[in-house]
């Protein structure tokens, strides 16, 4: 997507900083306007839905954002240059792969619909606007599954889907992304050997690969394996520890499970680096440096790393022993939905025609509504600033008038 070098330099400082959109979110218009303003910010990578519209998004938010990106810099924002696009893959049954589902027609006219409050992303509704329509918004679902458990009828199901190897080449291919991740499971080596084949034609084309495991038996001796099938890589390897995925939204405790997990792949030698995931939110940061497992380097030592980058997959060093980088999904999104909202409802009331749609779509662009999208960008920037800065002051999310 882009020969800027920086999100590498971020990656092997320790500062790298992931938005994830998510592997099933397919709102259109959430995408574009998500990876603008983390963009501006100072994301170093925007991972996205393996769907060519999605990429499509992203990527006009990415040529929006360099038009935008001095200012961004007068302003005192993170962007120093766009950020690597990825794309997520699955080798098997997998809660970022799923949508949910359920029959309104079912549903208990009595029913206190425990469902459509609970859910994150907003993609349950109820004959919103008068259209008759209800149930789940498939665009919208990202399939964190906390309506399931909360349902008094049990009608709410999950509709999964898993990557396919002959799919992944044309994608890979023809939409030219920066990197992909891979989530993955242990005991599914062969699995994931199938779907390995149909990425490695296309290595040499991609800055970075990312494998998504989350904790359980055995899991260092299966990423060991999984290192001994791809090796040798031609780019960066980052191991992405999902400790509780989807979680980061619902409170301070989430992290402690990514963390946790990070510190075992940490101990365990692997090589590339190891960046963190699931349940991540305004206290990993914090956390983590409490644990000693930031980079702190000055901003010498920075620039040398810069100059003299670590040879990829050395052995170990002092520099190496930290998580490289935090990636944030479900807190991220949330974290802008002020925003968002209000600009839902400005893009509802420029056409009137949106009355006939499920949704109100937007009918402007973020960028369209400057006060809008700067105070997006310092909401981003709350959050990119904490591990891009971590010894710099910034305004909290709550001194930030939304």
């Amino acid at each position: 997507m882009t020969n800027n070098s920086s999100p590498l330099h971020s990656l092997r400082e320790g500062h790298w900083f992931k938005l994830i959109c998510g592997a099933s979110f397919q709102h259109l218009p959430a995408v574009r306007n998500l990876t603008l303003v983390y963009t501006l910010a100072g994301a170093d990578c925007i991972d996205v839905a393996a769907d060519p519209a999605v990429i499509a998004a992203a990527k006009e938010a990415l040529e929006t954002a360099v038009i935008f990106g001095e200012e961004a810099q007068r302003r005192g924002f993170g962007f120093q240059g766009l950020p690597l696009l990825m794309v997520s893959l699955n080798d098997g049954e997998d809660p970022h792969f799923r949508k949910a589902e359920f029959d309104a027609n079912e549903c208990p006219t009595q029913c206190p619909r425990p469902c459509e409050s609970i859910c994150p992303a907003q993609a349950i509704v109820f004959d919103r606007l008068n259209n008759n329509f209800s149930g789940v918004v498939d665009q919208l679902c990202y399939g964190c599954g906390r309506c399931i458990p909360v349902c008094p009828s049990n009608l709410i199901f999950t509709r999964a889907y898993v990557s396919t190897p002959e799919a992944v080449a044309p994608l890979v291919l023809q939409t030219f992304v920066d990197a992909v991740e891979i989530h993955t499971q242990v005991g599914r080596l062969a699995d994931f050997q199938r779907l390995w084949r149909a990425i490695a034609p296309w290595l040499n084309q991609l800055k970075v690969i990312a494998i998504s495991c989350p904790d359980g038996e055995g899991l260092i001796n299966y990423l060991w394996s999984l290192y001994d099938l791809i090796k040798p890589l031609p780019c960066e390897l980052i191991w992405q520890t999902d400790g509780r995925p989807m979680s980061g939204d619902i409170g301070a405790g989430t992290t402690h499970a990514a963390i946790k997990l990070g510190q075992k792949v940490l101990a365990a030698g692997l090589p590339g680096y190891v960046q963190l995931a699931g349940g991540t939110n305004n206290h990993t940061v914090t956390k983590l440096k409490a644990v000693d497992l930031l980079n702190c380097k000055s901003g010498d030592e920075a620039t040398i790393l810069l100059e003299n980058p670590t040879p990829q997959y050395s052995p170990k060093t002092e520099t190496q022993n930290y998580i490289a980088g935090i990636a944030y999904g479900s807190f991220a999104r949330v974290l802008l939905s002020p925003i968002l909202d209000r600009l839902e409802t400005a893009g509802a009331k420029t056409n009137s025609s949106s009355a006939s749609l499920i949704l109100p779509q937007p009918r402007v662009n973020l960028e369209e509504l400057p006060e809008l999208l700067w105070q997006a960008v310092a909401l981003a920037d709350s959050l990119v600033s904490q591990i891009k800065s971590p010894r710099k002051t910034r305004l909290t999310t709550n001194e930030i008038e939304v």
